[in-house]
């Protein structure tokens, strides 16, 4: 894989010469808040691969060598009855043994393997921690269903709390995802169904969904499951995707009228041109995965049969259909997806009610995501959809 080197020098670059390996650090340490990690652990695994940039075997062995030293501490105060530290523990775990898993290629049986620990770590950490209170969920879905979590809100004296749909992006999970703010969200008394939509997650590695333009049918999976609940207000439910999810959201939101509010965490306009100028440079841009993931997950063996897949993805024609509240955060220095892309996105939307919000470099959050700065984002997302929902 080509080693690629930031663009920018105001976010923390753990390795100054390779954009892919410092995002994804950045990301681990960025969560932290959330309790992804510790900067401790990080810093032990970072520096073991010192020297051995691009190598992502390496990345893989190292940061699934700090999930097992995590995971075995977890068991030791799981079995002496320190369900606290031990869930803490074990969520820590969770996100190392998937930061490693996402650069390894294809998804072999020692991928695999590393992913499942993970879940399992994932799904101990849910049953002891003691708060938020989370359900492992299944959301029925074109004859078999979707693997989700069920986050339930805080704060809230409401029977039926408004609930935040949350799909992931090209390559995150449902986990990664609930580590981007999840219990903030919850503790503003909004429930959130955190779910890997088809191609992520579970879903792709372990029931062989690829991922689809017409991401709505899932979203109205999500929202057919809700309203058999009787402790969520199915009236008041919206919809919300980080990365690649900035496509997922509208699309969702334009296409399927019962949600009520539409976040798109990085705005994504015309996919298929974004992927077609990464293929043309042969990579040697900023990209958070190797390049021939975007062929993994839809399912086919080349780039060119990605690109045609990808000829879809286009939200024009598509999200001027939106009518519910729409908000994009974009950061102005982001380095995979330009702002021009949240430009477009925001002036096409048929929402009478719609906000772009820009973060720039000076104060913080102008990455992709805002990896660089997850506070910021976080805070304006969820009090955004407290005055919607």
């Amino acid at each position: 894989m080509t080693m690629v080197s930031p663009q920018h020098a105001n976010w923390f670059t753990y390795y100054p010469d390779d954009y892919r390996w410092s995002s994804a650090i950045c990301n681990i340490v960025g969560s932290a808040i959330m309790g992804s990690s510790d900067i401790g652990e990080v810093d032990r695994a970072g520096r073991r691969l010192k020297g051995r940039l691009s190598d992502d075997a390496a990345w893989f062995e190292e940061w699934v060598r700090l999930g097992d030293e995590v995971r075995s501490i977890a068991e030791k105060a799981e079995k002496l009855g320190n369900d606290l530290s031990a869930s803490a523990t074990y969520l820590r775990a969770c996100c190392y043994y998937q930061m490693g898993e996402r650069f390894r290629t294809p998804k072999d049986e020692i991928a695999l393997d590393a992913f499942k620990t993970s879940v399992d770590c994932f799904h101990r950490f849910a049953r002891l921690t003691d708060s938020p209170r989370i359900e492992v969920v299944e959301v029925p879905y074109e004859g078999t269903s979707l693997p989700g979590y069920f986050v339930h809100a805080r704060n809230t004296d409401l029977k039926k709390p408004p609930c935040m749909v949350f799909f992931d992006g090209l390559d995150v999970t449902k986990e990664l995802q609930y580590l981007r703010g999840v219990p903030e969200l919850v503790r503003r008394g909004i429930s959130c169904l955190v779910m890997d939509g088809p191609g992520t997650g579970e879903a792709i590695r372990f029931r062989g969904m690829p991922v689809r333009y017409d991401y709505e049918v899932a979203g109205s999976a999500c929202l057919d499951y809700l309203e058999t609940r009787s402790d969520v207000d199915a009236n008041r439910v919206g919809v919300m995707a980080l990365s690649l999810g900035g496509y997922y959201a509208p699309r969702c939101a334009s296409m399927e009228p019962r949600f009520k509010a539409c976040i798109a965490w990085g705005a994504i306009w015309d996919y298929y041109e974004t992927w077609k100028k990464r293929i043309d440079a042969k990579f040697k841009t900023s990209l958070s995965v190797p390049g021939h993931h975007i062929s993994w997950i839809f399912g086919v063996d080349t780039l060119e049969e990605a690109l045609a897949k990808l000829d879809d993805f286009r939200l024009d024609g598509v999200v001027q259909k939106m009518r519910c509240p729409f908000l994009i955060t974009h950061g102005e220095k982001d380095e995979q997806v330009p702002l021009a892309d949240a430009e477009a996105l925001y002036r096409a939307s048929g929402s009478p009610d719609k906000t772009l919000r820009v973060f720039t470099a000076e104060e913080g959050g102008a990455q992709h995501c805002q990896r660089d700065y997850l506070s910021i984002g976080m805070a304006t997302m969820f009090d955004w959809v407290k005055t919607k929902l």
